[in-house]
C-alpha cells in the first residue's frame, strides 16, 4: 500500500503520543518508585529534571544534526531511543540499584523525546494541509490523548495485574514507538526550508520580538508541567486518595481538559486574538494553582487541577502558531529554539515544585503554590508582546 501525507500526519499524531508516554508514564509510577524501590522524593525530582534537561540539550543539537542527515533518519532514531528507554526502565532495576537504573532509562528516552519535540511540528508543517493553525493545534491535542491513554491503560494494567507488574508495563509501552519507527521509515516527508546555522540563529535573536516569544515558551512549559508532573502524586499523597482514583482524577482529568482546549483552538483559533487568549489562560492557570494548593477541600483541589489543564491547553500551540506566522522563514531552527525554551520551562516547573516541597517536609501544597511564578510571568510576557506589536 502506498502511503500518503495523510499517513505522515497520522505518524506525527502517534509521535506526540509517544512523547506523552515517555513524559508521563514515570510520574504514574512515582509512588511505586518511592515505596517499593525506596527512591526518595528528591531523587524522583531529579528524574524529572534529568528528563527535561536532556531533552533541552537535544533540542539545541537537533536542527544541526537534522540539517546534515535529514528528518527521516532523525525521527526514526528518536523512536528507537524512546523504545530503548522504556524497555530499560522495566529491566535495569532488576539487575542494578534502582536510582541509577531509572536515571539511565530516563536518559535514553529523553534523547528520543527531544528529537520528537523538535521535528514533529515541522514535519506536520511540511505536509500539504489547508489550515496550518488548526493542524498544529490538533497535533498538540494528541499529546493530551496520549496522556489519557497512558493513564487509563496503565492504571487498568496495574489494577488487574498488581503494582509489582510495573516492569512489564514499561516494556509493553515500548511497542508504540517501535511501531511508529517503522511507519516513519515509509511515509513521505517534506523538509522545511528557512533559516539555518549560526547566521539564521543571529537573524532570529536580533529581532526584538523574538525574546518575548522565548519567555512565553519557557513559562508555558513550566505552567503546564509543574501541575501535570505532580498531579498524580499530589492527589495520592496530599489528598489521600487511592492510586487508581488518584491517577484517573489527577493527571487524566488534567489531560482531558487540556485536549479539549486544543481541539477547540484547532476549530476556532483563527478567530481568536492569541495574545489576549494567552493572557486569559495565564490568569486562569494562576488561580488554579492557588486554589489547588490552598483549598481545604479535596474535591475543590481536583477541580482546580482539571481547570489548570484547560487553561494550559492553548499555551504551546498558541505560541507555535504566533511564531510561525511572525517568522515564516524560521524553518526547523525556530521550532528547535521553541522546543528548547519549552523544555527549559518543563524542567523548571516541576523541579521548583519538587524542591520547594522537599524543603517543607514533602509538602506538595507549598510546592504547587511556589509555581504561581510561572503563569504570572506568562501573563506579563503575553501583554508585553502585544504592546510591542501594537
Amino acid at each position: 500500500m502506498k502511503l500518503t501525507y495523510k499517513h505522515t500526519i497520522y505518524a506525527c499524531f502517534l509521535g506526540y503520543m509517544t512523547q506523552a508516554t515517555i513524559n508521563n508514564l514515570a510520574p504514574l509510577l512515582f509512588v511505586i518508585f518511592h515505596e517499593s524501590l525506596k527512591v526518595d522524593l528528591s531523587r524522583i525530582t531529579l528524574l524529572v529534571t534529568a528528563n527535561f534537561l536532556i531533552q533541552l540539550a537535544v533540542d539545541a543539537l537537533c536542527p544541526y544534526v537534522a540539517e546534515k542527515i535529514g528528518y527521516r533518519k532523525c525521527i526514526v532514531a528518536s523512536h528507537i531511543f524512546s523504545a530503548s528507554g522504556l524497555i530499560m526502565m522495566g529491566i535495569l532495576p532488576l539487575f542494578m540499584p534502582p536510582f541509577p537504573a531509572l536515571l539511565i532509562s530516563v536518559g535514553a528516552y529523553a534523547v528520543g523525546g527531544g528529537i520528537i519535540e523538535v521535528l514533529i511540528s515541522p514535519i506536520t508543517e511540511g505536509c500539504p494541509t489547508e489550515n496550518k493553525t488548526s493542524a498544529m493545534s490538533l497535533l498538540h491535542s494528541f499529546y493530551c490523548w496520549g496522556i489519557i491513554c497512558v493513564v487509563i491503560l496503565s492504571t487498568a494494567f496495574l489494577y488487574f495485574f498488581g503494582k509489582e507488574s510495573w516492569n512489564i508495563l514499561c516494556v509493553l509501552w515500548s511497542l508504540l514507538p517501535i511501531f511508529n519507527a517503522v511507519l516513519f521509515i515509509r511515509v513521505p516527508i517534506n523538509e522545511l526550508e528557512g533559516n539555518k546555522g549560526s547566521k539564521g540563529l543571529f537573524e532570529l535573536f536580533k529581532n526584538p520580538a523574538f525574546l518575548p516569544f522565548i519567555l512565553l515558551m519557557v513559562t508555558a512549559g513550566a505552567s503546564e508541567q509543574a501541575m501535570s508532573q505532580w498531579a498524580s502524586f499530589f492527589v495520592e499523597s496530599s489528598l489521600k486518595l487511592p492510586k487508581a482514583l488518584g491517577d484517573l482524577l489527577g493527571i487524566c482529568t488534567f489531560a482531558l481538559f487540556m485536549g479539549i482546549a486544543r481541539v477547540l483552538f484547532s476549530a476556532f483559533g483563527e478567530k481568536v486574538k492569541i495574545n489576549y487568549a494567552l493572557a486569559v489562560s495565564g490568569i486562569i492557570n494562576l488561580l488554579s494553582y492557588i486554589i489547588a494548593a490552598l483549598s481545604p477541600y479535596a474535591f475543590v483541589s481536583l477541580i482546580a487541577c482539571a481547570v489548570c489543564g484547560l487553561s494550559s491547553g492553548i499555551l504551546w500551540p498558541g505560541v507555535f502558531s504566533m511564531v510561525s506566522s511572525y517568522f515564516p522563514r524560521g524553518g526547523t531552527l525556530i521550532f528547535a529554539i521553541l522546543a528548547l525554551a519549552g523544555d527549559l520551562g518543563c524542567s523548571a516547573g516541576p523541579t521548583l515544585t519538587g524542591f520547594v516541597s522537599t524543603l517543607f517536609n514533602d509538602n506538595l501544597h507549598i510546592g504547587l503554590l511556589s509555581a504561581v511564578i510561572f503563569p504570572l510571568t506568562l501573563i506579563i510576557s503575553a501583554l508585553t508582546l502585544k504592546k510591542r506589536q501594537s
